[in-house]
């Protein structure tokens, strides 16, 4: 008995030794522990393409033919990686990028605007008429970004190398014109020891 109580002990002792720490870090700190595409990269890549979106003709054309700021709709951008990338989370960058330059409109895109048109037709019934919103009152887009997110890899024992591509393209609503073409590539060299990637 005094031995399976010891070993007991000791088992304790061991696993409480083993247990998960977690340490707050900044969001906006690097870290990179797999190579895989992350967080990181999502933010730099929308915020890099978006600048140079905003920085060529197309823009400048727009608002002297109109004389307002063009509306965007960010469509669908295509994971045709070879590993799981949650795309909204780049979506969500590439809209906070339009917003936060303050030469962009963007509109909400098709699942939000059905519950955008729910809340409106719910509101018929329920809102008081002075705080109800207006039906068939939204802002059509000048203009959708589509895109996808490719990758290549090639490995050899413990070294990988990992290249990511990403492609947009804006293009006009009502003329299909491709306004703004762009890409961005990332490439990670990642070794590991006896672990196989």
């Amino acid at each position: 008995m005094k031995r399976i109580l010891s070993a007991l002990v000791v088992f304790v002792f061991l696993a409480a030794g083993c247990g998960t720490r977690v340490k707050r870090v900044p969001a906006e700190q690097t870290i990179d522990l797999s190579g895989r595409w992350n967080d990181t990269d999502s933010r730099l890549v929308a915020e890099t393409m978006i600048q140079d979106c905003l920085n060529h003709p197309w823009l400048t054309r727009f608002l002297a033919g109109n004389g307002r700021k063009p509306v965007v709709i960010v469509g669908s951008i295509r994971n045709l990686s070879s590993e799981h990338i949650p795309v909204e989370t780049f979506i969500n960058d590439i809209e906070r990028a339009f917003v936060n330059s303050g030469k962009i409109r963007v509109v909400a895109d098709v699942m939000e605007r059905l519950q955008l048109r729910d809340e409106r037709r719910d509101q018929i019934n329920w809102a008081s008429p002075e705080t109800r919103k207006k039906l068939k009152n939204e802002i059509g887009a000048d203009f959708m970004l589509l895109g996808d997110i490719s990758s290549i890899e090639d490995r050899e024992g413990g070294k990988k190398v990992v290249f990511y591509q990403v492609d947009l393209e804006l293009i006009d609503i009502e003329t299909n014109e491709k306004v703004w073409i762009g890409s961005k590539k990332i490439k990670k060299y990642i070794t590991r020891g006896a672990v196989k990637l």
